[in-house]
């Protein structure tokens, strides 16, 4: 069942846990990802046998508005289970990095508005893979209190060595020294994904979530959902 949600935040099931208020600067942003990042999590495998709700989570843009969608299927299955969407004006400029404030707020509306309860969010953008390991998969998990995976379409920083063709091929993605993530080929033949832990994962069980929901596309399932729902305006 397909469910357009309207509901308020006290009909909602899912708690968050707002760790501070948007109206900030570039500057300040950054200095707040600075002091956040000690509260991620990033090593908490997650048990992919207890997995049975997904999430995908987008953000579309338009005329300096923004629309969130989430997304919650089924795994395995991706039967769609609800959308939740949010739109408003869009608070923060462009900023490589800084995503979260530019997406946060709508996506903050967007969750109050679930009644089911995803075990797992996939977001269409990074996790630690990110200049201060803070994409917006850890800082929202942050909000979420749930496991956050982190599904990027292009590298926003490090390194990799070369990646087989075949779907399922992997290699870490580096940043000075650190592992940050990892370029997962999705589908053979086709341009990879840049996976990392947002919050409450790890990343070798990421890396296996979204091959799990990637039976057919070159994104995962509830992403590719959300990315089509957040994109109606």
């Amino acid at each position: 069942m397909t469910s357009y949600i309207s509901a308020s935040p006290t009909e909602a099931a899912l708690h968050l846990y707002p760790r501070h208020a948007w109206d900030l600067t570039p500057s300040e942003a950054v200095a707040l990802q600075k002091r956040l990042r000690g509260e991620v999590a990033i090593d908490r495998p997650i048990d992919l046998s207890s997995v049975h709700l997904v999430a995908g989570v987008d953000v579309s843009v338009k005329n300096e508005r923004s629309r969130a969608a989430v997304v919650v299927v089924t795994f395995p299955g991706f039967l769609v289970v609800e959308i939740a969407t949010a739109e408003r004006p869009t608070p923060f400029p462009y900023v490589p990095g800084l995503l979260s404030f530019r997406e946060g707020p709508v996506l903050e509306e967007a969750f109050g508005r679930l009644r089911a309860e995803p075990d797992v969010f996939l977001f269409d953008g990074m996790g630690t893979a990110h200049p201060r390991r803070i994409g917006i998969a850890c800082h929202m998990g942050l909000w979420l209190e749930r496991p956050t995976i982190g599904v990027g379409k292009t590298r926003l920083v490090g390194t990799h060595g070369p990646l087989a063709e075949e779907k399922g091929a992997s290699t870490p993605l580096i940043d000075r020294g650190e592992t940050i993530g990892a370029v997962l080929r999705t589908r053979t033949g086709k341009h990879p994904l840049f996976i990392s832990p947002g919050h409450r994962a790890d990343l070798t069980s990421a890396v296996a979530l979204v091959l799990a929901c990637t039976p057919r596309y070159r994104l995962p399932e509830p992403i590719r959902l959300a990315h089509r729902a957040a994109g109606d305006f």
